[in-house]
């Protein structure tokens, strides 16, 4: 009897010591799992996603917690990765206080997919869902983001990568880095906040202009990341064009207003973290290497990568035409922008890609490109080094380009960007007025159209996005583009300069075409290419609270 109760006994005891083990290993499991969870940016795979909308708090360096607004719990949002000819459903869910939208920066949609509120659709009211749908037929690197009151929505966070990949691209490792900037300030975050959320969220039919949304825009430095002024395509010394109508300057201001004060955005990050707690990017010797790029931020920012050989190999999600590897060289990549970079992992080690700035908080915007099996790193950072910029004016391989500087265009249109003040304080302006008073460009489907972009202010870069259509580089002060034809849907004007592009209408609708600062087009630097022959049967609803910026 006694040996029958030791063997229950024993039996029992070990039944405990496994039931405690088992619970110990789930709970670790669990804890990686939660831990692998809270990194950002997260990845979905379609074509069928969901995003939900919600406030939350995030780490972005060691002692600096914030609160954020995110799509699915982390800012950036989840990467999102399609492939190439896939039909894509993005189901927005809002759970925060104030209405949202999705607008898929540089991916052509159909015009009712954009997101913009009050043109392509109303804003999604707190707990209401909207789905976004279109046919994912263009390889390449994009991002998401709210269009929604968008200087604010974007600067607490939402906003997120969207892939389209191409299965003939092979690649080891392919990583996403989403560059951007902070406040920390919590009185600047207060005010950001009451803004998304207050009386202020409401249409008042100026789209709010002349409002920096409760940031103090009113200094006179720069303060941007790498270079204040710098470019975003350093296409070289160029000159310009002819002028063209649709240039109305009824209100011509002064191009020498003030710059914008940037100091306020004093922690930079990339994919949602700063410094060290970026995570670092692991590679094997031998692989194939791809780094997208996407700058979400509002400030220019000099990419440096150690250590290798790179190829710029596209930007704004274009393929650039028989790029030639460089080193030691930057990356100048402006705010919407986004340049694709390969190489081969030849060199072994730990290797910085950093900003290469000196305002505070850029040495955040660094990560480490780290060897499997290596040890301690022995690069070291060098953001105040002096590095040359790419100059895609003449970067890759010339090859026959859809449009040429001389050929003949339906459609012409002179951009003159600007600054001046009225009674609410800065603004921003094209041709003299501010959006919705500004003159559209008026197109046909099927009309080849050419844009010339002319900086007259001589404080500010103003990044040039087009919605719904790439357009060529053709010129930079007045001196053509060679090398390989550059096309983007975002473009860096630096004061004193001129570019001409060009783009074919062939993607019916309203479109707008807007500074990407959104602190500009928040203050007015917004138009629209319309299309005659395209009527919309949306209307927007007056009680949406519809703040297309």
């Amino acid at each position: 009897m006694k040996k029958f109760l030791f063997v229950v006994l024993a039996v029992f005891t070990l039944l405990i010591i496994t039931a405690c083990s088992a619970t110990i290993e789930n709970s670790n499991k669990a804890a990686n799992k939660q831990s692998a969870a809270s990194e950002s940016p997260k990845m979905l795979r379609g074509p069928n996603i969901t995003l939900v909308a919600e406030k939350g708090t995030q780490k972005l360096s060691n002692g600096i917690t914030v609160p954020v607004w995110t799509f699915n719990g982390s800012a950036p949002g989840p990467v999102i990765r399609v492939e190439k000819g896939q039909r894509v459903r993005v189901t927005l869910k809002n759970e925060l206080p104030a209405p949202v939208s999705i607008h898929w920066h540089g991916y052509p949609v159909p015009n009712k997919m954009d997101g913009v509120p009050g043109v392509t659709q109303n804003a999604v009211a707190p707990g209401k869902s909207f789905t976004y749908a279109f046919v994912a037929d263009k390889a390449g690197t994009y991002w998401y983001h709210s269009h929604q009151n968008s200087v604010n929505q974007v600067d607490r966070g939402l906003y997120g990568a969207f892939i389209v990949e191409d299965p003939e691209e092979k690649y080891d490792k392919d990583y996403t880095l989403m560059l951007d900037e902070w406040v920390t300030d919590q009185n600047q975050i207060n005010s950001q906040i009451k803004a998304m959320t207050g009386a202020q969220n409401k249409n008042s039919g100026d789209s709010g202009m002349g409002s920096m949304s409760g940031m103090d825009m009113g200094g006179s430095d720069q303060g941007s990341s790498s270079s204040g002024s710098s470019n975003g395509m350093n296409m070289g010394n160029m000159g310009n064009s002819s002028s063209d109508g649709g240039n109305n300057n009824d209100m011509d201001m002064p191009g020498n207003m003030m710059a914008d004060n940037m100091s306020m955005y004093d922690l930079y990050t990339i994919n949602g973290k700063s410094a060290s707690l970026v995570k670092p990017l692991t590679v094997r010797k031998g692989d194939k290497v791809r780094l997208r790029f996407i700058n979400a931020g509002y400030l220019p920012h000099k990419i440096h990568i150690h250590g290798h050989n790179i190829k710029v190999i596209a930007t704004d999600g274009q393929p650039i035409n028989n790029p030639r590897a460089v080193k030691n060289q930057v990356i100048s990549i402006a705010p919407g922008e986004r340049y694709d970079v390969s190489f081969t992992a030849d060199n072994p080690g730990k290797w910085y890609i950093e900003d290469h700035g000196t305002a505070k908080g850029t040495d955040g915007m660094k990560a480490l490109i780290d060897y499997e099996g290596s040890k301690a790193t022995t690069d070291q950072p060098n953001a105040g080094t002096q590095l040359p910029t790419i100059n895609f004016a003449d970067y890759g391989s010339e090859t026959k380009p859809e449009f040429t500087l001389n050929q003949k265009y339906d459609v012409t249109y002179t951009m003159n960007l600007n600054a001046g003040m009225n009674n609410n304080g800065m603004i921003y302006t094209i041709n003299g007025k501010t959006f919705p008073k500004t003159d559209p460009i008026k197109v046909k489907t099927g009309d080849r159209v050419k844009v010339r972009l002319v900086n007259r202010d001589h404080m500010n870069n103003h990044p040039m996005h087009l919605h719904g259509h790439f357009f060529q580089v053709l010129s930079k002060n007045g001196k053509p583009v060679t090398g390989s034809p550059i096309y983007k849907d975002t473009l860096n004007v630096k004061p004193g300069e001129t570019y001409e592009v060009a783009f074919l209408a062939d993607n019916p609708g309203n479109w707008l075409f807007h500074c990407h600062d959104l602190h500009h087009a928040n203050a007015g630097m917004i138009t629209e290419v319309q299309y005659k022959d395209s009527h919309s049967s949306y209307v927007p609803n007056s009680s949406s609270n519809n703040k297309p910026e």
